[in-house]
């Protein structure tokens, strides 16, 4: 199975929100294990950093995105993307790019805690909780 992850499943990871930890935690455990190809833009790689450094401190947030970034592809942004995302004219533009990613690479699912904003997608957008649920089943 292929997916993207969005920026916020990764930050609940690795900085282990407690209300969301769990979930995110999975997903990177199915992707390390091979259940999964996992991809995430290069586009939330900065935004991920730049969040996890106010909360970490510069060192711990950069091993941080190393170790991420052993499990889910970093996936090339490229300037048509940006103008694809633009023309989709969604309501949060950091979402519609997430789309247009994830629509290059063919993905099966968008893992996000945010599945409303991808709702105007033809890729389905899935909560951590849910995705672990359809993998189970497909076992």
């Amino acid at each position: 199975m292929n997916v993207l992850i969005d920026a916020n499943v990764a930050l609940y990871k690795l900085l282990e929100h407690p209300a969301f930890f769990q979930p995110s935690d999975a997903i990177f455990k199915l992707a390390e294990l091979g259940y999964l190809a996992g991809h995430i833009s290069a586009s939330a790689v900065t935004d991920i950093y730049y969040i996890a450094r106010k909360t970490l401190g510069k060192a711990e947030a950069a091993e941080a995105l190393k170790k991420l970034l052993h499990v889910f592809h970093p996936a090339t942004v490229t300037g048509e993307d940006i103008f694809k995302a633009l023309e989709l004219n969604w309501g949060d533009f950091e979402d519609s790019v997430q789309f247009v990613v994830g629509e290059s690479l063919s993905v099966d699912y968008i893992i996000t805690r945010n599945t409303a904003d991808f709702s105007s997608g033809s890729i389905p957008a899935i909560t951590p909780e849910r995705f672990i649920k359809v993998i189970t089943e497909k076992q």
